[in-house]
């Protein structure tokens, strides 16, 4: 059963890396915006997340297309999508190929 979760959270990681930060040409998995992912038991799937900035123009489309994708994955039954501020993001969350890519390293 674990290992049935386990592939259904790779399988969440491989599609949130696939969606891009409309401003910053970078994966928002990789940008540091996805603080967790949590398969629970009825395959109702919880993403936890944020913004670059609270006022980003783009949150609405960004926010439709994580809850989108995710849902379209074989097994999840449900998306909650929870946008947070706290803690802030900050550059120091991306990840080091995020980091490379925008010549930050």
């Amino acid at each position: 059963m674990e290992n049935t979760y386990l592939q259904l959270e790779g399988e969440i990681v491989r599609v949130l890396k696939s969606i891009y930060d409309p401003e910053i040409p970078v994966n928002i998995y990789d940008l540091g915006l996805i603080y967790e992912v949590e398969v629970e038991e009825d395959n109702t799937v919880r993403v936890k997340m944020t913004l670059t900035a609270p006022n980003c123009p783009m949150a609405d489309d960004l926010l439709a297309e994580v809850h989108q994708k995710v849902k379209e994955i074989e097994g999840v039954k449900d998306i909650r999508l929870d946008l947070v501020f706290d803690p802030p993001w900050d550059k120091g969350m991306m990840s080091e190929e995020a980091m490379l890519e925008l010549g930050l390293l």
